[in-house]
């Protein structure tokens, strides 16, 4: 989860986070070089007074700057295109849980079971025990396991709202009428928080996501409990 005065992102849990973090480096390290080079061309320009009478009037440096930035172009976006088709794939998920998005609450459906579905609210400030997480803890978390590839069916019942954990690079908008999905899969257990990321009213803030990823036995006793 993030911490106060963290100015990178959170740290990865699932492959398509992993992707997205390099992808994100990747292009930094362009926009630093571009950056650079300009700066220290600008610097240089108001610095000297020595000119060359065939730079402003050559074909090669117009033929360079123009295919110069394609190319660059051509090296962000290709692996932006990549990572955006494999986080549409959905390869044979193992579970199946449905997200409604509600004012101002989250309710969680496992499908593949009978009568497994609960709501999941906020816990208030007053209600928190010592080290719980005001804002963010809720009364009933979203249990799955881990190293298993889960999609998310996410909707609404009422007004637009968004379904994001940035540890796992999610975010998907809950939508009245619509079925939006996604996949999921972590690397390792723990606690994963998000909040809803799409002004939805007053209580826009009070709607927290919490995911707990376990293995597999661990899930399986946490399954046959609530049943």
């Amino acid at each position: 989860m993030a911490y106060p005065m963290q100015l990178g992102f959170q740290d990865a849990t699932s492959p398509i986070m992993e992707e997205l973090l390099h992808f994100h480096d990747h292009t930094l390290m362009i926009v630093f070089l571009i950056s650079s080079l300009v700066l220290y061309i600008i610097s240089l320009m108001l610095t000297t007074k020595l000119t060359h009478t065939s730079t402003m009037d050559a074909q090669e440096v117009e033929t360079v700057w123009t295919i110069l930035p394609a190319i660059i172009l051509i090296l962000i976006a290709l692996p932006s295109l990549r990572i955006l088709y494999m986080m549409d794939e959905i390869n044979n998920p193992s579970l199946t849980v449905k997200t409604m998005g509600h004012q101002w609450y989250w309710s969680y459906e496992y499908t593949d079971y009978e009568d497994l579905s609960f709501d999941s609210y906020m816990i208030p400030t007053s209600e928190l025990k010592p080290g719980e997480l005001r804002l963010l803890e809720v009364d009933n978390r979203v249990v799955l396991p881990m190293e298993m590839t889960i999609r998310v069916l996410v909707s609404s019942e009422d007004v637009l709202h968004s379904w994001a954990v940035p540890s796992l690079g999610l975010k998907t908008d809950a939508i009245p009428g619509r079925l939006n999905q996604t996949t999921l899969m972590s690397t390792r257990p723990g606690l994963y928080y998000g909040q809803c990321s799409e002004i939805c009213g007053s209580n826009h803030s009070f709607m927290p996501i919490v995911l707990e990823l376990v293995p597999l036995k661990f899930f399986e006793k946490w399954s046959a409990s609530m049943l």
